[in-house]
């Protein structure tokens, strides 16, 4: 790897003092999952909170966390269990934030730690949540749309004593969308005797979501992707991007990207892995993702092995799936320039330090992909006055909020000579632990 970047945002991330954490008895302290993530990267801010550093253990330790039991009829008349979560980790700037993601892996660890970067990327940008997320162990695919609708209803149900348009807002994440967003709402507002489209975000326009809400995170990876290409000297119109993941994050990002003049080789999801050293034909790519479910099968591509993904060539990399993608048996083979954090979590710190050290930029998750809660917040602020704004405001907005946030937290990094994830958590933490000061302990 060649470039050099002009400011030293790319630094390595500050090597931490040793920490000892006491951690909640739930948890395996040999196998801490997501959450021993997370721990690390507050380790690594810890030196620069100044006299805010006294408060830090309130980052290491979640406000709320529910644990409840999901049973519904099947449709062949059997009764399943399913086990569903949510974590309220900060609340001190505002009502909990975050997304509600069924999946048959998901953890107690993994929702803890997903809440927690929530936390981290609501005050990155500066809006009034706190962090929270939510999950249920299932296979969405295993189920019927009727059993799907159950699920959906029983767990908003079952944690339907902790959320609440001044609590805790749930919003779409991995496997669910605007119709589990619908059931969620419907569920809150007939338990509560009123409609109440506040509660959640990412809804159908029509049941009071927002316009541009769906394409929110991708755009803003898109935008902080193009200010920091212009800051270490990359053209994005003549750039080669491979993305991670091609649904609602990787598929828009990749099209504004291709908009743009960028060529996308390589696309990789559930379905297996294409690529095309002339550029793959991206409008196309996503109608056949639309009607097939992946990009298994698409005509305009050769198949390549999922493992050859981290080998292409290219000076983007998106990744836009799930957490844990890049670690330290894939960084070094990584060929870009710059990563563009899509997913929630997809870098380990051993993968930080080795990018680092091959001088590749890493745009972290905590404020590439803080779009769609920023437009969230702007469905959510819609609601409470029940006037909407048109797709252009919101996206003009959306834009203003991630540059200025991107801008502020690259001074930072160049400031203290730290990576940009140091800097979005600098940010961040100083705001969440600021706001937790002011405040104080009650009683």
């Amino acid at each position: 790897m060649s470039h050099t970047p002009p400011l030293p945002a790319g630094s390595a991330p500050s090597a931490p003092a040793v920490f000892t954490h006491a951690l909640p008895s739930y948890l395996d302290p040999k196998h801490l999952g997501p959450w021993g993530i997370y721990l690390q990267q507050v380790d690594r801010v810890t030196p620069y909170l100044g006299s805010l550093a006294r408060w830090v253990d309130t980052l290491k330790r979640p406000k709320r966390t529910l644990i409840v039991d999901v049973p519904i009829h099947l449709d062949n008349g059997t009764v399943a269990h399913f086990e569903g979560y949510r974590v309220q980790h900060n609340t001190s700037r505002g009502p909990g934030k975050g997304g509600v993601r069924f999946h048959q892996d998901v953890t107690l660890s993994e929702v803890m730690a997903l809440s927690a970067w929530m936390s981290i990327k609501n005050a990155a940008v500066n809006v009034p949540y706190g962090g929270a997320k939510g999950g249920i162990r299932v296979d969405p695919r295993q189920l019927t749309r009727g059993e799907l609708e159950r699920v959906t209803r029983r767990y908003t149900s079952e944690i339907g004593i902790i959320i609440g348009p001044t609590k805790d807002i749930p919003a779409p994440d991995v496997n669910t969308n605007e119709q589990i967003m619908a059931w969620m709402m419907d569920t809150y507002s007939m338990n509560e005797g009123s409609t109440a489209t506040g509660v959640v975000t990412g809804k159908p326009v029509d049941l009071g979501g927002s316009l541009g809400r769906r394409e929110a995170t991708g755009r803003g990876v898109f935008t902080v992707g193009v200010e920091a290409a212009r800051r270490i000297g990359l053209d994005v119109s003549t750039a080669r991007v491979a993305v991670q993941g091609f649904g609602n994050v990787g598929g828009v990002a990749g099209k504004l990207f291709s908009e743009a003049g960028a060529k996308v080789v390589a696309v990789q999801d559930h379905g297996g892995t294409i690529y095309r050293e002339a550029g793959l034909d991206v409008t196309a790519l996503l109608a056949h993702v639309a009607q097939v479910g992946s990009v298994a099968g698409f005509a305009g591509a050769e198949v390549i092995a999922n493992d050859a993904f981290w080998d292409v060539p290219c000076d983007i990399l998106i990744p836009a799936a799930l957490e844990g993608q890049i670690n330290e048996k894939n960084a070094g083979r990584i060929q870009a320039r710059m990563v563009i954090e899509g997913a929630n979590g997809p870098t380990t710190p051993q993968a930080d330090d080795i990018l680092h050290e091959r001088n590749v930029l890493v745009l972290p998750d905590v404020i590439a992909n803080a779009g769609g809660v920023t437009v969230s917040y702007f469905e959510w602020v819609q609601d409470f006055s029940s006037f909407f704004w048109s797709e252009d405001e919101i996206n003009a907005r959306l834009v203003k909020i991630m540059k200025d946030a991107f801008a502020a937290v690259w001074q930072v990094a160049d400031e203290n000579k730290v990576s940009l994830r140091t800097a979005t958590f600098i940010v961040a933490c100083k705001r969440i632990l600021h706001a937790r000061d002011l405040r104080g302990l009650y009683p």
